[in-house]
């Protein structure tokens, strides 16, 4: 059956989340107070690059299955499924800031109570939360209602940016914390139109459910810093990081996925929610070596990767100057939160260089942040003329097959420093590049 299904948040989750579920029959209410945003949507602009997600809004927003508000009192009449997709930032300490998520909630239970609403109503917590968090918003709910007018169920959400839209449509798992036999039944409900070729809804409790979403965060990260840990080694000893990285990932044990050497990860998720679960785990004095370890270590693979700039330019940066592509934290996105880009363009700021940018979508974001300190070109060839330099930091499409000899003329001189390990060895030799990069030998003409 098909069912009216509320979203509170509009962000990168919410709005995913809530338009694949219009796409699936059911009538969604998407909620957000930031007025700019819901007139966007109104008016067919989708206010985040995600691929795919633009045909599909526009679709059902044509079919009346999506309706933009402010009002969350219309959603709470309308719908019986109401899905928490608000935002979790860290706080100063890491752990994650739940005011949104607390705030709103007691927001509906005090509407429920006003307008004496009697259907009963499934709270869905689909934020990254720590354990917990699903028995503190019924708590604060019971101080208005009584709790057979409500469930609270944790729904974690595993979108992939860049390919969330077929993450949503085609889950490899639906993760569902509940202690109710009814909300087991709705959620499967719901949810089976997205696992037809027989992927699993997995029931478990609330606070297994809210573990899983940071335990699977973490644990990819981790391969991500455990790979750059050993980058270092690697271009200590003369071994090259990409072989070892087909070797190991053939192991089906180990897997393709998540072995890449470069720079470190970024984004809204990972660095988000691996401080929160290690302050968790710190809290309740069961510190988690491995997740702290994984934390420093990316930590320190953007700075190792500045000093290699500052050491080809015998630590005197002041006037040079830089070109760098790629500017979102992951290719097919236009998400700059916690980029190794933008670190690395502070720490070049810092040292008195200049620097110019391209990125396909990320452009406008990184205005927000760096303003007029920096150089933006809409051609990626127009951005690296007459630079000291050209830097890789986002391992987009764009820049893996480019015209070197156009590099080449280009800059000032034939000097690449990629962080993302685009080019082979074999290329820079044979176009003469001074080329650095990432757990792999130098090219050095």
């Amino acid at each position: 059956m098909s069912y009216n299904i509320g979203v509170i948040g509009t962000g990168y989750v919410g709005l995913v989340s809530g338009t694949c579920f219009a796409a699936t029959g059911n009538k969604v209410w998407c909620v957000d107070i930031d007025e700019e945003k819901i007139k966007k949507l109104k008016n067919g602009i989708c206010p985040i690059f995600e691929p795919g997600l633009d045909r599909l809004l526009d679709r059902n927003y044509k079919e009346d299955r999506l309706i933009f508000t402010q009002d969350i009192n219309e959603a709470i009449d309308n719908c019986m499924l109401i899905f928490l997709c608000l935002p979790t930032p860290p706080s100063e300490d890491g752990s994650a800031d739940l005011h949104h998520v607390l705030g709103v909630a007691e927001q509906i239970a005090m509407i429920i109570k006003d307008r004496n609403i009697n259907e009963k109503k499934i709270i869905i917590n689909k934020s990254t939360v720590p354990v917990g968090t699903a028995q503190k918003v019924r708590n604060i709910m019971l101080k208005h209602i009584d709790a057979s007018q409500f469930e609270v169920v944790s729904n974690p959400e595993f979108l992939r940016e860049g390919l969330a839209v077929e993450d949503a449509m085609k889950p490899e798992r639906v993760v569902i914390g509940t202690s109710s036999k009814w909300v087991e039944e709705v959620m499967r409900d719901l949810y089976q139109p997205f696992v037809r070729t027989g992927n699993p809804i997995i029931f478990m409790d609330e606070k297994s459910a809210e573990v899983t979403k940071y335990a699977a965060n973490s644990f990819l990260a981790t391969k991500i810093s455990f790979m750059n840990d050993l980058s270092v080694y690697c271009e200590q000893v003369g071994a090259d990081i990409e072989k070892i990285r087909y070797g190991i990932g053939t192991d089906s044990r180990i897997g393709k996925m998540f072995l890449f050497a470069g720079i470190g990860y970024g984004g809204s998720c990972f660095p988000k929610d691996v401080r929160a679960l290690a302050f968790s785990a710190d809290e309740v004095g069961t510190p988690l070596a491995i997740v702290n370890a994984t934390q420093d270590v990316n930590y320190r693979q953007i700075l190792r990767f500045f000093e290699k700039i500052n050491k080809r330019f015998d630590n005197n940066l002041k006037g040079r100057h830089f070109a760098i592509w790629g500017l979102a934290f992951k290719p097919n996105t236009d998400d700059t939160r916690e980029a190794p880009a933008f670190t690395l363009i502070e720490k070049l700021l810092e040292a008195g260089a200049t620097v110019s940018a391209h990125d396909p979508e990320a452009m406008d974001n990184t205005k927000l942040k760096f303003a007029d300190k920096i150089q933006y070109f809409d051609k990626m060839y127009d951005c690296i003329q007459n630079a000291d330099a050209l830097i890789i930091t986002t391992e987009w499409n764009d820049f893996r097959t480019p015209d070197l000899a156009r590099i080449k003329s280009s800059l000032k001189q034939p000097l690449i420093f990629d962080g993302r390990n685009l080019y082979k060895l074999e290329e820079m030799k044979e176009h003469a590049f001074e080329y650095y990069c990432v757990g792999r030998k130098p090219v050095i003409p």
